[in-house]
C-alpha cells in the first residue's frame, strides 16, 4: 500500500488540488460569482443588513410606512433611490419579500417588506453604514427586524387626522410598527407586563390580537432591554416599556392607524414610540 502511494503521489496531489479549486470557486465569497440583485451582508455592528450587489448598504424610511416613497426631490440628492430588475443569486434571501413600485414620476424602485430601498450618499465605500439613525427616521435595510418605526399621519376609524397629542390635527407623528408596516398599539388601562383586556377564553383576540414577534433585530433607536414578551393565556406577547403590543383587527392596509380613535376618547388605544412613558406598575 505505501509502495502504491508513492508512486501515485503526483497524480492524488494534482486530483486534490482541482478538486480544492473547485470548491473554492463554487464559495460565495468567490469575486468571480456574478452577483444580481439584493444581497444579504453580515456587518460587525448592524449584523445581517441589506445591501446592492456591489456591497452598498441599503435603507428604509420611516415615512415609507404606507409603501409610497415619500423621498422626492432634494431628498434624493442625498438619499437615492435603489432599482434593479434582477432577481437576487443571493439564496439565503427571502425572495418572496423582494418587490418594486413606480413612483409618481414614473420611475421604478426596489421593495423589502414593502419598503422602499435607498442609498445613502454619504456611504463612500461597500460596508459603509452611516445613515442609519439619521433624523431618526432612516435605518439601514434588514430582513428580520421585529418592530420599526412609522412617520405619518394618524387617521383614526373615524376618519378624522389626529397629532401626537390625539387632537385633531395634521402632521406626522412617530409610532411603532410590525416589519411589514402594521401598526402596533397599547391600552390605556393596561399595567406594567400585564396584559388587562385580553379575555381567557380569546374571545375579543379577533378584536385586538396581541402582537406576538419574537424578538430578533431592532432599529437602532429601540434599546433591546425595553422589550419583554408576557404570555397571555398561551399567546407570548410582546410588550415595550412593559406596555403590551396589540394589532388592530381594521387596519387592513400598511401604515394605517385606525385605532387611534376607538373606545373612550381618541387616544385611549395608543401608538407607542421611544418617548413613550414606562407602563404603570400593577
Amino acid at each position: 500500500m505505501l509502495t502504491y502511494l508513492k508512486r501515485n503521489m503526483p497524480a492524488i496531489c494534482c486530483i486534490a488540488l482541482l478538486l480544492s479549486a473547485a470548491c473554492k470557486k463554487s464559495g460565495s465569497d468567490d469575486p468571480a460569482i456574478d452577483r444580481k440583485g439584493i444581497q444579504l451582508t453580515t456587518d460587525s455592528k448592524f449584523g445581517t443588513v441589506l445591501t446592492d450587489k456591489d456591497g452598498k448598504s441599503l435603507y428604509f424610511f420611516a415615512t415609507d410606512v404606507a409603501g409610497t416613497a415619500n423621498c422626492t426631490g432634494d431628498c434624493e440628492t442625498v438619499w437615492p433611490l435603489y432599482y434593479s430588475a434582477d432577481i437576487s443569486t443571493d439564496m439565503n434571501l427571502d425572495q418572496s419579500q423582494v418587490g418594486e413600485i413606480t413612483r409618481a414620476d414614473g420611475r421604478k424602485q426596489s421593495t423589502y417588506k414593502g419598503y422602499p430601498l435607498y442609498y445613502y450618499a454619504n456611504d463612500a465605500a461597500s460596508g459603509d453604514i452611516k445613515g442609519d439613525g439619521v433624523g431618526g427616521i432612516w435605518f439601514v435595510a434588514k430582513p428580520d427586524y421585529s418592530l420599526m418605526l412609522a412617520n405619518a399621519q394618524l387617521v383614526g376609524l373615524n376618519g378624522k387626522a389626529y397629532t401626537a397629542g390625539y387632537v385633531e390635527g395634521n402632521g406626522n407623528t412617530r409610532y411603532f410598527t410590525d416589519t411589514k408596516g402594521r401598526t402596533v398599539y397599547a391600552f390605556t388601562p393596561d399595567k406594567n407586563n400585564k396584559n388587562t383586556f385580553t379575555n381567557a377564553d380569546l374571545s375579543n383576540n379577533s378584536i385586538w390580537p396581541v402582537y406576538e414577534m419574537d424578538l430578533k433585530s431592532l432599529p437602532s433607536v429601540i434599546s433591546k432591554d425595553l422589550i419583554s414578551v408576557i404570555d397571555v393565556f398561551g399567546k407570548k406577547q410582546m410588550t415595550y416599556k412593559g406596555w403590551p403590543l396589540y394589532y388592530f383587527s381594521q387596519d387592513t392596509k400598511r401604515g394605517e392607524n385606525k385605532g387611534v380613535s376607538v373606545g373612550a376618547a381618541p387616544g385611549f388605544w395608543f401608538v407607542l414610540n421611544t418617548t413613550s412613558p414606562v407602563a404603570p406598575a400593577p
